[in-house]
């Protein structure tokens, strides 16, 4: 069977424009349009929470902290930040805790700071001291690390293994400094991630 030469050319001409038909529609649809109008078109029903940021609350003991003034005329930046340092470094940043969690955590950074007062304030700055009066708290002996950090400071790291999963801190001549958190995001435990993503 021989195909007429008109018949070829409209068989290549095809696949030419279906190209351009797709090419042409690439780029027109803008940025949440479609998600836009299905949130119009299917609102939330009643009763159904959505997700939302983390809400916290004063803990026992704690006065509401205060809110930072807003100002409606701070300008949003213009273009995409350049510096790509945070976003690569991310998985190093421990995880905050909020709500129970959020409590939890410094009801133990209350009991780790009291425990280690008395041994700041009689200049002990020997790791394994650190290391015995937490463990006298009850935590594991493989779970609490002290770390010598000059001549008058040791840096602690407590693995509780349930929320608020770790505590971490340093006592110096100064003062006994600790604080909670959920371990990290590309981490299994309390120690930060050598590499994330």
């Amino acid at each position: 069977m021989t195909m007429s030469r008109k018949t070829r050319v409209r068989l290549g001409v095809l696949p030419s424009a279906a190209v351009l038909l797709l090419a042409t529609g690439c780029g027109t649809q803008h940025a949440g349009t479609a998600a836009d109008a299905y949130r119009r078109s299917h609102p939330t029903p009643t009763g159904i929470t959505t997700p939302s940021t983390p809400t916290d609350f004063p803990c026992p003991g704690e006065s509401p902290a205060p809110k930072a003034p807003t100002t409606a005329t701070t300008p949003a930046p213009t273009a995409p930040p350049t510096d790509h340092y945070a976003e690569n470094h991310g998985f190093r940043v421990p995880i905050p805790l909020h709500g129970r969690s959020r409590c939890d955590g410094l009801t133990i950074v209350g009991r780790v700071t009291k425990t280690l007062e008395p041994l700041r304030r009689h200049g002990d700055f020997a790791p394994r001291d650190v290391r015995d009066a937490l463990t006298g708290l009850g935590y594991p002996a493989g779970k609490v690390q002290a770390y010598q950090d000059g001549p008058t400071g040791v840096d602690f790291l407590v693995d509780i293994g349930a929320s608020p999963w770790c505590v971490e801190g340093t006592m110096s001549g100064d003062a006994t400094e600790a604080k909670a958190f959920g371990g990290y995001p590309d981490g299994t435990d309390c120690q930060p991630p050598s590499g994330g993503h």
